[in-house]
C-alpha cells in the first residue's frame, strides 16, 4: 500500500478511504447474511418510527440503536476475517475471538431492544 512518506493526504486520503469503505459495504452485502438482515431491519425501522407519537430526537435514537447493531456486525466480521487470515486450523483462541465478536453483536441487539422498549413504552 503506502509507506509513511507517501501516504495520501487531504482530499485524496478521504477519497481513497471512501472507496475502501464502499468496497467493504459491497462485500458485506454479497457475503454476510446477518448484515443484509440488519440492513432490512434498518430500512423497516425508519418508517416504523413515524407510527409512534415520539419526538424527532427519539426517532433518531431508535434508528441509531439499529445502526449500532450494524456497526457491531461489521466489527465482528472484521474479527472473523483476521482470524481466518491467520489460519483455518482449529485453535481455542481463534474460536474465542470469534465467539467474543458474536457476543458483542448479541449485546448490541439486547441494547437496541432495551432502547426501543424504553422509548416506545
Amino acid at each position: 500500500m503506502f509507506d509513511s512518506e507517501n501516504k495520501p493526504k487531504g482530499f485524496n486520503r478521504v477519497y481513497l478511504a471512501t472507496l475502501n469503505s464502499t468496497r467493504a459495504f459491497k462485500w458485506l452485502l454479497r457475503n454476510e447474511a446477518a448484515f443484509r438482515q440488519e440492513l432490512l431491519l434498518l430500512i423497516l425501522s425508519i418508517p416504523v418510527t413515524f407510527l409512534f407519537n415520539i419526538t424527532l430526537k427519539e426517532q433518531l435514537i431508535l434508528i441509531i440503536a439499529v445502526l449500532f447493531i450494524m456497526f457491531t456486525e461489521i466489527v465482528n466480521t472484521a474479527i472473523e476475517a483476521v482470524v481466518d487470515r491467520i489460519g483455518f486450523e482449529i485453535h481455542p483462541l481463534s474460536g474465542l475471538a470469534k465467539d467474543l465478536g458474536s457476543a458483542a453483536v448479541l449485546v448490541s441487539i439486547v441494547i437496541a431492544i432495551c432502547i426501543w422498549l424504553v422509548v416506545l413504552f
